[in-house]
């Protein structure tokens, strides 16, 4: 850090501090655990802070974690990958995210991940999905998370099965999060929820810990209902914002009233991974001010405020890809969704409906007014409802039934149906015929469709489904924010304007540019939360080794119980 950064300005003498460590992390989801249980394996003595209970949008995640390159957990399933392979998909789909250097490490070093998340407790097992989907039902746990078998890519790369689910029923972020937590408290690191870091201290211009209100000394009581407003806020609103909003307030009201500030020394690093800013809707706008991010539903927790990215900002820290978001349109399953074609109010097709859903949702996002259908013929809704039973959950049962019952319009002619949706009869007309005299005559589908998935639209009656961008209860537009702050590729350390690091700062997970800061599919963020986690805990803790010589790598062997006990509640 060069004398005239910010970070180097600020400098705040301590003459006492409340609780330290050698590496603070603050933000305890999947990559707060994850660089946390590495700085500690590392030997470091390791303090996490959580604002909630933690586990973050991991824990509310479906528990995906993108892997290839000859995985355990391929091989047991038969498929044949490597890590060029898996580099070719993802170069294609995630650009410059980051240097191709760092991408080709996180596919060579992808085995490796699955195996340490093995390791401490995560299970995973080798169950093919044999059809295409958004998210597979608890038959299968290995499937196709992206677009590795849409068009486009197929001619780039040979398609591999990549999305690793965690093993457990429905929605599994919790078998992810969770086993990791176990393994964390089992090797002593320390965790304090109910709270909060608002402040990074620099001393000398090196981050040496964070200003936090906490929870810890305020009575059981409180800190049950605490807990229980938590968790309402997690889970039941993140479907219902309105719920989250009223629950905040009196989470709010508690930490002010008992809440106790306190400083906290990191000897030798902080990290950040306190998560994206996507419940920041100020913040939101800012970075993207024409993006319809008033019309989705805010994917993750309360904590995914931004929080961190702008208590690095006071530093100096650089940002980057602020402006980058996902939106998720789903339509399958069921699988015969696929073979349908998805247009605009002027008729025209959008995208090549094979894609991951995320390329669907950012078609839609810069469609005229946001709007969108799926136009089925009658051969395709009869195939597609007889899948839902078998090929669906209960989520996806749900947003599929409410298509079919309430967001569609019907007609007897492609123009009938056209009229009612208020969609242009003409321009539909117009694409019809030419996807279907593709298919007749065998040439290529103009947008890239692979052949066996192509359809012809030929039976009536026919039916526009609304999956336009629009805030609906049964069919939401899942969003989150992919930028934060920039870091050194190699260790995690939080970077400058200038290209510099700051002394002591390290960041990981969304709270940082990363692998999917270009572009996400399913498992894509948070086999990054744990690629990065891993490696800004491990660099993390070398300024702890120097000055803390005796400091051991810790094994399997349990501490003894007065040793760097976890203290979670």
């Amino acid at each position: 850090m060069r004398p005239d950064d910010p970070a180097a300005r600020k400098v705040v003498p301590v003459r006492t501090w409340d609780d330290e460590a050698d590496v603070v992390v603050v933000g305890y989801g999947g990559a707060g655990v994850t660089a946390a249980l590495t700085a500690r394996e590392h030997g470091a003595d390791v303090l996490a802070l959580d604002r909630y209970l933690g586990g973050g949008a991991t824990e509310l995640s479906g528990g995906i974690i993108y892997a290839g390159a000859g995985t355990w957990v391929q091989r047991a399933a038969g498929i044949d990958d490597d890590a060029d392979n898996m580099f070719a998909y993802l170069r294609a789909e995630v650009g410059d995210a980051v240097s191709p250097e760092t991408l080709r490490r996180f596919c060579e070093e992808s085995p490796a991940l699955i195996d340490w998340l093995t390791e401490h407790g995560v299970p995973f097992e080798a169950s093919v999905c044999p059809y295409k989907t958004s998210y597979p039902t608890d038959d299968y746990y290995l499937y196709y998370s992206g677009s590795e078998n849409a068009g486009g890519y197929r001619d780039i790369a040979k398609p591999r099965q990549r999305g690793h689910r965690a093993h457990g029923p429905g929605v599994s972020g919790k078998a992810v999060f969770r086993p990791l937590a176990r393994s964390a408290a089992a090797r002593g690191v320390r965790v304090r929820t109910g709270t909060t870091a608002n402040r990074l201290v620099v001393e000398d211009g090196r981050v040496t810990g964070v200003e936090a209100v906490t929870l810890d000394g305020a009575p059981v009581a409180v800190r049950r209902r605490f807990a229980v407003l938590a968790r309402i806020s997690s889970k039941p609103g993140v479907y219902h914002q309105g719920l989250r909003r009223a629950v905040q307030v009196s989470i709010d009201r508690i930490e002010r009233k008992h809440g106790v500030p306190v400083r906290i020394r990191a000897r030798s690093g902080v990290v950040l991974t306190t998560g994206g800013f996507i419940a920041n809707a100020a913040m939101v706008a800012e970075h993207n001010p024409e993006y319809p991010w008033s019309q989705g539903l805010p994917l993750g927790s309360a904590g995914d405020d931004g929080s961190g990215i702008t208590m690095a900002e006071a530093l100096g820290a650089a940002t980057g890809k602020m402006d980058a978001m996902s939106a998720w349109r789903f339509i399958g399953p069921p699988s015969a969704f696929y073979g349908a074609i998805a247009v605009d109010t002027d008729g025209r097709r959008m995208i090549d409906e094979s894609s991951y859903g995320a390329a669907l949702g950012a078609a839609v996002a810069t469609a005229p007014g946001h709007r969108a259908w799926l136009l089925v013929d009658a051969e395709v809704a009869a195939e597609a409802r007889a899948q839902i039973p078998r090929q669906s959950v209960w989520f996806q049962r749900m947003q599929t039934e409410r298509l079919l019952r309430f967001g569609r319009s019907t007609g007897r002619t492609v123009e009938e149906a056209a009229t009612r949706a208020g969609v242009d009869p003409a321009g539909l007309r117009a694409t019809v015929d030419a996807h279907n005299q593709a298919i007749e005559h065998g040439t290529p589908d103009p947008l890239g469709k692979p052949d066996d998935i192509r359809r012809p639209i030929r039976t009536g009656p026919y039916a526009l489904l609304d999956i336009s961008f629009a805030a609906r209860l049964t069919y939401p537009m899942p969003m989150l924010t992919l930028g934060g702050l920039l870091v050194d590729e190699q260790t995690g350390a939080v970077r400058t304007e200038t290209g510099d690091t700051i002394p002591g700062l390290y960041a990981a997970g969304r709270a940082a540019v990363g692998i999917c800061s270009n572009g996400y599919v399913s498992g894509l963020s948070l086999a990054d939360c744990v690629f990065a986690g891993r490696r800004a805990g491990s660099h993390s803790v070398q300024q702890a080794q120097q000055t803390r010589p005796h400091s051991r790598p810790v094994t399997d062997e349990p501490e003894r119980p007065d040793q760097n006990r976890a203290t979670t509640r």
